[in-house]
């Protein structure tokens, strides 16, 4: 399996699923099993609980299975943000402010001369050591997949400076938050939304640079593609698993039927 980020250059569509709530070497060993998906989002913003340790035993596991992954967090300060890198998974920040926040945070995960990321090579992306350290940093800056995620006024108002900074290879339209932003909270359907979107995605098509989305559903995800995003992430744990309970309960319905033979509704997800 490609990594992630060399499926970008590539060209070819990119599907990822989301670990956040549920994050285990189990769920990704699952994952992998069922096939179709190029790598996981680990998630460290909503779910704040996955530890280092976390990610490290994810990744493990993801590359035993032919899986790549990066971790989503906050772009709020260098060492929290470096963590991912050396567990050997790719970083995305979230609520990116502008170009000069989404430029700070480039820096913190590339070694110099580009970025100012410190030079430690004794963790898994360094191979405990036995990677030089030349090596190391030059691999480490060409390989490591970093994004930023599109969400706030300012980061949209500089959207088409924001996709010119060097060494950032994807954008990602976060369309819940993006739907707050512009006064339509919620309703990630809107034509407000879609009209941002093709505004970044206009930017991203005039200098390569890949980006992509969240898609509640099929069409939502149809629609994006046509615009060219490669970028998908499609599927989350908490999803599933209420889909697949919902499911197994509708399987049943003389045990959980109501009336019609169809399963109580518990609200959306």
């Amino acid at each position: 399996t490609m990594a992630i980020k060399a499926l970008l250059k590539a060209k070819k569509v990119v599907r990822v699923f989301n670990c956040g709530q549920f994050l285990s070497h189990k769920l990704v060993e699952v994952i992998a099993n069922q096939g179709g998906y190029d790598g996981l989002f680990i998630d460290q913003e909503h779910a704040s609980p996955n530890t280092q340790r976390d990610i490290e035993i994810a990744m493990i596991t993801a590359e035993a299975n032919n899986l790549d992954a990066f971790v989503r967090r906050p772009a709020v300060d260098y060492a929290s943000s470096m963590a991912p890198l050396e567990a050997g998974a790719g970083v995305i920040f979230s609520m990116i402010e502008n170009c000069a926040h989404a430029e700070e945070a480039v820096k913190w995960t590339k070694f110099g001369p580009r970025g100012k990321r410190g030079l430690f090579g004794a963790n898994r992306d360094g191979k405990y050591g036995q990677t030089p350290a030349a090596e190391y940093a030059k691999e480490a800056n060409e390989k490591t997949l970093v994004g930023v995620q599109i969400e706030s006024k300012g980061a949209l108002d500089e959207i088409e400076d924001i996709v010119r900074i060097p060494d950032l290879d994807v954008v990602l339209v976060g369309p819940a938050d993006l739907s707050q932003t512009l006064g339509v909270t919620g309703e990630v359907s809107h034509e407000r939304v879609w009209d941002a979107m093709g505004r970044i995605a206009k930017a991203c098509e005039e200098v390569d640079t890949a980006w992509g989305t969240v898609p509640p559903n099929e069409e939502y995800a149809s629609r994006a593609l046509s615009m060219g995003c490669q970028l998908f992430l499609a599927g989350h744990d908490f999803a599933t698993l209420n889909m697949g309970i919902a499911a197994t309960k509708s399987s049943f319905p003389s045990l959980f039927g109501h009336g019609n033979g169809k399963p109580e509704a518990r609200g959306a997800y």
